[in-house]
Protein backbone atom coordinates (compact mmCIF):
# COMPACT_ATOMS: atom_id res chain seq x y z
CA UNK A 1 0.00 0.00 0.00
CA UNK A 2 2.87 2.38 0.73
CA UNK A 3 4.01 2.17 -2.91
CA UNK A 4 0.55 3.17 -4.12
CA UNK A 5 0.46 6.13 -1.72
CA UNK A 6 3.97 7.25 -2.70
CA UNK A 7 2.79 7.37 -6.32
CA UNK A 8 -0.11 9.77 -5.68
CA UNK A 9 -0.10 12.96 -7.74
CA UNK A 10 1.25 15.91 -5.74
CA UNK A 11 -2.02 17.84 -6.09
CA UNK A 12 -3.69 15.08 -4.04
CA UNK A 13 -0.88 14.28 -1.63
CA UNK A 14 -0.51 17.95 -0.62
CA UNK A 15 -4.00 17.89 0.94
CA UNK A 16 -3.51 14.80 3.09
CA UNK A 17 -1.58 16.28 6.00
CA UNK A 18 -4.42 15.59 8.45
CA UNK A 19 -5.77 12.41 6.83
CA UNK A 20 -4.90 8.98 8.17
CA UNK A 21 -4.77 6.15 5.62
CA UNK A 22 -5.18 2.68 7.13
CA UNK A 23 -5.38 -0.86 5.80
CA UNK A 24 -7.95 -3.33 7.11
CA UNK A 25 -8.76 -6.85 5.95
CA UNK A 26 -12.50 -6.54 5.26
CA UNK A 27 -15.40 -4.20 5.90
CA UNK A 28 -17.71 -5.73 8.49
CA UNK A 29 -21.32 -6.57 7.69
CA UNK A 30 -22.68 -3.84 9.97
CA UNK A 31 -20.66 -1.20 8.12
CA UNK A 32 -21.88 -2.46 4.75
CA UNK A 33 -25.50 -2.37 5.94
CA UNK A 34 -24.98 1.13 7.39
CA UNK A 35 -23.85 2.24 3.92
CA UNK A 36 -26.92 0.67 2.30
CA UNK A 37 -24.98 -2.31 0.91
CA UNK A 38 -25.95 -5.97 1.09
CA UNK A 39 -23.13 -7.96 2.76
CA UNK A 40 -24.08 -11.08 0.77
CA UNK A 41 -23.40 -9.48 -2.61
CA UNK A 42 -21.73 -6.09 -2.09
CA UNK A 43 -18.31 -5.15 -0.83
CA UNK A 44 -16.17 -2.12 -0.41
CA UNK A 45 -12.62 -1.31 -1.51
CA UNK A 46 -12.27 1.88 0.52
CA UNK A 47 -14.07 4.29 2.80
CA UNK A 48 -13.61 7.99 3.63
CA UNK A 49 -14.66 9.09 7.11
CA UNK A 50 -14.45 12.72 8.05
CA UNK A 51 -15.67 16.19 7.21
CA UNK A 52 -15.09 17.08 3.55
CA UNK A 53 -13.00 20.19 2.97
CA UNK A 54 -15.87 22.02 1.27
CA UNK A 55 -18.06 21.61 4.40
CA UNK A 56 -15.56 23.10 6.86
CA UNK A 57 -16.10 26.59 8.13
CA UNK A 58 -13.47 29.05 9.29
CA UNK A 59 -13.85 27.83 12.89
CA UNK A 60 -13.33 24.17 11.99
CA UNK A 61 -10.95 22.55 14.45
CA UNK A 62 -10.49 20.17 17.35
CA UNK A 63 -11.58 17.17 15.31
CA UNK A 64 -9.84 13.85 14.91
CA UNK A 65 -8.00 13.45 11.60
CA UNK A 66 -10.06 12.31 8.64
CA UNK A 67 -9.59 8.64 7.82
CA UNK A 68 -9.34 6.68 4.60
CA UNK A 69 -9.64 2.93 5.08
CA UNK A 70 -8.51 0.53 2.34
CA UNK A 71 -9.97 -2.98 2.57
CA UNK A 72 -7.37 -5.49 1.36
CA UNK A 73 -9.32 -8.76 0.90
CA UNK A 74 -11.95 -7.36 -1.51
CA UNK A 75 -9.12 -5.87 -3.60
CA UNK A 76 -7.14 -9.11 -3.55
CA UNK A 77 -10.18 -11.11 -4.68
CA UNK A 78 -10.69 -8.86 -7.72
CA UNK A 79 -7.06 -8.03 -8.57
CA UNK A 80 -5.09 -11.22 -9.01
CA UNK A 81 -1.56 -9.77 -9.25
CA UNK A 82 0.42 -7.47 -6.95
CA UNK A 83 0.68 -4.88 -9.74
CA UNK A 84 -3.09 -4.82 -10.26
CA UNK A 85 -3.61 -4.54 -6.49
CA UNK A 86 -1.23 -1.53 -6.36
CA UNK A 87 -3.07 0.15 -9.25
CA UNK A 88 -6.47 -0.47 -7.66
CA UNK A 89 -5.26 0.75 -4.24
CA UNK A 90 -4.04 3.96 -5.89
CA UNK A 91 -7.35 4.39 -7.73
CA UNK A 92 -9.31 3.69 -4.55
CA UNK A 93 -7.25 6.13 -2.46
CA UNK A 94 -7.74 8.84 -5.11
CA UNK A 95 -11.49 8.07 -5.10
CA UNK A 96 -11.61 8.46 -1.31
CA UNK A 97 -9.51 11.65 -1.47
CA UNK A 98 -12.17 12.93 -3.87
CA UNK A 99 -14.71 12.48 -1.07
CA UNK A 100 -12.33 14.42 1.21
CA UNK A 101 -12.55 17.25 -1.35
CA UNK A 102 -16.36 17.00 -1.31
CA UNK A 103 -16.97 15.11 -4.57
CA UNK A 104 -19.74 12.52 -4.75
CA UNK A 105 -19.51 9.05 -6.29
CA UNK A 106 -21.07 10.12 -9.60
CA UNK A 107 -18.50 12.89 -10.11
CA UNK A 108 -15.65 10.56 -9.19
CA UNK A 109 -16.86 7.87 -11.62
CA UNK A 110 -17.00 10.46 -14.42
CA UNK A 111 -13.33 11.19 -13.69
CA UNK A 112 -12.44 7.49 -13.81
CA UNK A 113 -12.21 6.93 -10.09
Amino acid sequence: MAEALDDLPEEFAAHLENVEVVLEDDPDDALLRQLGLDPRRDTLFGLYQGVPLDERGFAFGNFLPDKITIFYHPLARICRTPDRIRRQVRKTVIHEIGHHFGLDDAALRREGY
